[in-house]
């Protein structure tokens, strides 16, 4: 007895997904089943595809638990926890809201806000923790753009040479 018997639709459509799809994950998982199907050993798939003996069970038990559903949604990964959510999108209305805003009213000895003061100001009043990197990449995305000051010649007096000794002929 074979490991799958799939029916002659499911075979078919099965192989169309092997041939279109541009996912390695969906094409290995194809190929698994249509393999199973022709009387392979999980052993034997396990190793033409380079995965655990238990990879091919959980596609296995993947595949018979959700049949009734599309095909695509049953060779598609499993839900995972995963990572954790990111500050992407949480962050940028709250920097926006408090960009314009002096940080001295709020207490913060700058004149000016900075990507370590803004996760401090979120770790403060909204008890986010976020990475410097995360808020530098929310202010590209508002973006909000500072440079240091520099000295700016164009904005001095016409007169500015005559101040330093020089003559007034350019």
């Amino acid at each position: 007895m074979t490991a799958v018997e799939l029916s002659d639709q499911d075979r078919v459509s099965l192989e169309i997904i092997a041939t279109q799809t541009k996912s390695s994950r969906q094409f290995k998982r194809a190929q698994a089943l249509i393999w199973l199907d022709e009387g392979e050993s999980v052993q034997e798939v396990a190793e033409r595809l380079g995965v655990a003996r238990r990879t091919v069970y959980y596609w296995i038990e993947r595949f018979t638990a959700t049949d009734g559903r599309e095909l695509p949604f049953r060779l598609a990964d499993a839900p995972r926890s995963g990572r954790a959510v990111t500050a992407d999108g949480i962050i940028d209305e709250l920097i926006d809201e408090i960009i314009e805003t002096d940080p001295r009213i709020l207490g913060y000895r700058s004149t000016i806000w900075t990507a370590p003061l803004l996760q401090q100001y979120l770790a403060d009043s909204y008890q986010i923790e976020v990475s410097l990197r995360s808020v530098s990449y929310a202010l590209a995305r508002l973006e909000l753009a500072w440079k240091k000051p520099r000295y700016d010649l164009i904005r001095c007096s016409p007169t500015w040479r005559q101040a330093k000794g020089g003559s007034s002929v350019g």
